[in-house]
C-alpha cells in the first residue's frame, strides 16, 4: 500500500511522491520562544515527530528542519515585562523548549535555525520581491502587496475580498490593500535591529520561514507543517513570497497541519489565557501517558483536553504495559514448563507477522494513529489469550512467540515514540521476593522468577485446599512489592505496578 497524506492545498489525500526517491525533505514551524509551551503547541511537535519517526522506520532518509523564531513583537514585550534583553528572553526560553522536547520524548531536527542566524538570506528574498514588483517601501517598512500574487489566498480558500485582517496583522493605513503585510519592521527605540537597504529595522514573522526553508530545503520540498491556526496568514504568506520571488510553484509538495486541543470547547492558546504547561502536565502523568492521548486521536483531528480523556490514556497505555510485564513475568517464572506445542500456536503466530502490516495500513492512511492503535489493542487480546494458555503449557515455540510478541509491541509503540522497555519484572525487588518465598514456600531459591513462580503455585494450592488465610497472605504480600495477582479462568495473571 501506498502512503496518503491529505494535502491541505489540494484538500484531499494524496499518494505521497517525495521529491527525491528515497528521501523526504520536512520543515515544521518551530515556536516563537517567549514562554513555555503549552499542551497545544506539544501536540504539534509530537505529531510531526511521529510523522518523522514513521518516514524512518518505512525507510526514507528524513531530512527534518525546525526554526526558532528568535526575534518578535512577543519576545519584545516579554523582554519588556521581565526587564530583560531580548536575547536573554530568547535564550532563556530556547532552553526551556529544548528541555521539554526531550522530555516530550521527540527527536531532534537534523537543523534548528534561528531567525537572527538568517537575516541575510531575508534581505535578499525582500529584495528580490521588490525588484519583481511583488513589494514595496514607505518609510523604511517594506510591505508585500497581495493584489500582484495571483494564487493569494489558495491554501486557507479565502478570496482578497472576504478577507479581514487576523492574527499577526496589523492593519495600516500606508498599505496598498488592507491584507498587505511586513517583510521589513523599521526600528524602534530599544528594539533589536539590523542594516537593511531601507534603513535600520527587523524583519517581519512571515519572511523568515521562507528563508529559511529555502535555504536548508530548496524550493518545491516535500512536507511543510504546523497547525492548523498557521494556515493562514502565516502559510499563505509564506507560499506568496516563496514563490513571487522563485517564478515557480510550487514551494511546497505538500502541507500538514495538526488539529487544535480545546480545553472546555476553545482552543488552547495563550492569547485566550487557557493554557496548561507542557512541563506541568508532564510532571504527573509523564511522557508515554501524554503521546498516548496525543496519538489517540488522529493528528488532523481537535482533541478536547480534561483530566479523564489523559488517565483513559494511562489506562489504556497500562493494557499495553501490562502485557508486556506479563510476558516477562510468565518467561522469568521457571526455566523449564512442561508442554508441547497448544492448539492455536499457528494463529497466534499469524498474528504476530500480521500486526505489523495492519499497523503500516493505517500509518499509511494519512499517519492514522488511533486506527494504528486499534491493531495494537487487537493484538494485546490475542497476546493475553496465549498467556492464559501458556501458563501451565509453555513449550519452546510458545517462549520463543512470546519474545516475538513483545519485541513487536515495543518495536511499533517506538514508531509513535512511546519507549516500553524490557522489564523483567521478577527483578524489580530480589531481596525481598526472595526472602518473602522462603518464609512462606519454606525454600531457598536463587532465581527472582522461580521465586515468583513458587509463591503463585503456594497461593494456588492453598486455595484448592480452601486455606484462605495464606492464599491471602501471598496476595497481599506480594501486593506490597508491587505484583497484583489476577484469577482468571485459566489460571492467575501477574501484573506488576511499580511503586
Amino acid at each position: 500500500m501506498s502512503l496518503k497524506v491529505y494535502n491541505t492545498l489540494a484538500r484531499k489525500k494524496e499518494e505521497f511522491i517525495p521529491r527525491e526517491k528515497e528521501r523526504v525533505s520536512m520543515y515544521v514551524c518551530g515556536p516563537t520562544v517567549y514562554n513555555y509551551i503549552h499542551i497545544g503547541n506539544a501536540r504539534c511537535y509530537v505529531a510531526f515527530d511521529v510523522i518523522y519517526r514513521y518516514l524512518q522506520y518505512r525507510g526514507y532518509g528524513v531530512t527534518y528542519v525546525r526554526n526558532l523564531t528568535d526575534v518578535d513583537d512577543k519576545i519584545i514585550n516579554r523582554a519588556k515585562e521581565e526587564g530583560l534583553d531580548t536575547k536573554e528572553v530568547a535564550e532563556k526560553y530556547i532552553k526551556a523548549f529544548h528541555e521539554d522536547m526531550e522530555n516530550l520524548g521527540n527527536k531532534p531536527p537534523q537543523i534548528e535555525p534561528r531567525a537572527t542566524e538568517h537575516i541575510d538570506e531575508m534581505l535578499e528574498v525582500i529584495k528580490c520581491l521588490i525588484e519583481k514588483g511583488f513589494a514595496y517601501e514607505i518609510d523604511g517598512d517594506v510591505f508585500f502587496e497581495v493584489q500582484r500574487f495571483n494564487g493569494y489566498g489558495e491554501l486557507s480558500g479565502r478570496t482578497l475580498e472576504k478577507m479581514r485582517a487576523g492574527e499577526r496583522v496589523d492593519v495600516d493605513k500606508r498599505k496598498r490593500h488592507p491584507m498587505d503585510f511586513a517583510l521589513w519592521k523599521s526600528s524602534k527605540p530599544g528594539e533589536p535591529n539590523w542594516d537593511g537597504p531601507w534603513g535600520k529595522g527587523r524583519p517581519g514573522w512571515h519572511i523568515e520561514c521562507s528563508a529559511m526553508s529555502s535555504k536548508y530545503l530548496g524550493m518545491g520540498f516535500d512536507i511543510h507543517g504546523g497547525g492548523h491556526d498557521l494556515i493562514f496568514p502565516h502559510h499563505e504568506n509564506e507560499i506568496a513570497q516563496a514563490e513571487a520571488c522563485a517564478g515557480k510553484a510550487p514551494f511546497v509538495r505538500y502541507w500538514l497541519h495538526n488539529g487544535f486541543v480545546n480545553i472546555r470547547d476553545e482552543k488552547m492558546a495563550k492569547s485566550l489565557g487557557n493554557v496548561i504547561l507542557v512541563r506541568e502536565i508532564l510532571k504527573k502523568y509523564g511522557s508515554n501517558v501524554l503521546r498516548m492521548f496525543f496519538v489517540s486521536t488522529h493528528y488532523r483531528s481537535p482533541i478536547n483536553y480534561t483530566e479523564e480523556n489523559l488517565d483513559s490514556a494511562a489506562a489504556a497505555l497500562e493494557r499495553i504495559e501490562n502485557a508486556i510485564q506479563n510476558i516477562d513475568y510468565l518467561l522469568n517464572k521457571s526455566e523449564e514448563i512442561a508442554g508441547t506445542a497448544m492448539s492455536g500456536i499457528e494463529g497466534f503466530e499469524e498474528m504476530i507477522k500480521g500486526v505489523e502490516e495492519k499497523f503500516a495500513q493505517a500509518m499509511d492512511d494519512d499517519f492514522n494513529t488511533a486506527s494504528a492503535l486499534g491493531a495494537i489493542f487487537d493484538f494485546i487480546k490475542e497476546i493475553n489469550l496465549f498467556l492464559e494458555e501458556s501458563q501451565k503449557n509453555l513449550s519452546e515455540k510458545s517462549r520463543y512467540l512470546l519474545k516475538e510478541a513483545r519485541d513487536k509491541l515495543i518495536k511499533l509503540m517506538g514508531v509513535l515514540g512511546i519507549k516500553l522497555g524490557r522489564k523483567e519484572v521478577a527483578k524489580k525487588l530480589p531481596g525481598e521476593l526472595l526472602d518473602l518465598a522462603k518464609s512462606i514456600v519454606g525454600q531457598a531459591f536463587e532465581k527472582e522468577g522461580t521465586a515468583l513462580g513458587a509463591l503463585v503455585d503456594a497461593r494456588e494450592k492453598a486455595r484448592r485446599e480452601k486455606d484462605w488465610t495464606k492464599a491471602d497472605l501471598v496476595r497481599k504480600e506480594l501486593g506490597k512489592l508491587g505484583f497484583i495477582l489476577k484469577d482468571t479462568p485459566r489460571g492467575c495473571q501477574v501484573i506488576y505496578e511499580e511503586k
